[in-house]
């Protein structure tokens, strides 16, 4: 059977002890980066087959999985961050499950989006999650102009090499819009930034925010 096994978002400590246990019994773990992987199963003890699955193979190495897992072997699959599937490779793999009825299993676990909107302070009765905002400023800006005109807040994945840009647009179109940015979440280093998007803008021009980064924006008010 294939599992799929939520990783820690930073501390190494933040994952289940049924998630320990499979990676434990898998005959072969499937990572997204065998190397990252490595650091948390030696962190806990864990010595087991690994085999490199990301966004550049997942269409091959599903077929090759699938097969082993027809075979009878139990595999679990790991990705770097969080839940696999959400912004990360799993999806083509729960697909070549449905279409040759094989079982598999998600585990519930670490994932930043829960961790961040209940942080953040804003309202989080319903959400929207929309994964990475767009590289290119023409979408990115389309997309937050649709998050501001929504009435849930919106919680999207950025890089910190665009976070103060994307402020700085939440600036022009919405300057006292409630946001926050939410950075190295369970991490040393973890820090929410909480105001205005005029505020945070000006803050981000002087010190942009580095790390992983969730961008959390408030919805129109009804």
């Amino acid at each position: 059977m294939l599992t799929f096994v939520p990783s820690p978002v930073g501390n190494l400590e933040d994952i289940t002890l049924r998630a320990l246990r499979l990676l434990r019994e898998a005959d072969l773990i499937a990572a997204e980066d065998t190397r990252h992987a490595s650091i948390l199963l030696k962190h806990h003890g864990i010595s087991r087959p690994l085999l490199s699955l990301h966004e550049h193979n997942e269409a091959q190495r599903s077929g090759e999985i699938a097969q082993r897992l027809a075979a009878g072997e139990n595999i679990a699959l790991l990705t770097d961050a969080g839940m696999p599937g959400i912004s990360d490779p799993g999806y083509r793999m729960v697909r070549a499950c449905l279409e040759r009825g094989l079982e598999f299993t998600v585990l519930p676990g670490p994932s930043s989006i829960l961790p961040a909107l209940v942080g953040s302070g804003l309202p989080l009765h319903e959400f929207y999650f929309g994964g990475f905002l767009p590289v290119k400023s023409g979408r990115r800006k389309a997309a937050l102009e649709a998050a501001l005109a929504r009435g849930e807040t919106s919680i999207f994945f950025e890089s910190p090499h665009r976070i103060a840009r994307s402020l700085a647009v939440l600036a022009e179109l919405a300057p006292e819009r409630a946001v926050c940015v939410a950075r190295e979440l369970s991490k040393k280093f973890e820090e929410y930034w909480r105001g205005s998007a005029a505020e945070l803008s000006a803050r981000a021009e002087k010190q942009p925010p580095r790390g992983e980064i969730c961008l959390l924006i408030a919805g129109q008010q009804r």
